[in-house]
């Protein structure tokens, strides 16, 4: 089960479930954690991408709902 459902404040903005476990995901990665290296860095070389790419595409939706709606 995603990290957003447990005992987690409450985030009432856009994408804040996939937001939040694209942030655990960076922070907990080895390229952090064992090897020192910021987010930025590891998001350059590719960690987390499946992860990234949903956050972008909920952004994104959330940008072309407004266009429409």
């Amino acid at each position: 089960m995603p990290k957003y459902y447990e005992d987690k404040e409450e985030d009432n903005r856009a994408c804040a479930g996939i937001r939040e476990d694209f942030k655990a995901c960076l922070l907990q990665h080895d390229c952090v954690v064992k090897e020192g290296k910021k987010p930025s860095e590891c998001l350059k070389e590719g960690h987390c991408k499946a992860l990234q790419t949903s956050f972008f595409e909920c952004k994104r939706s959330m940008v072309s709902f407004r266009k429409h709606g």
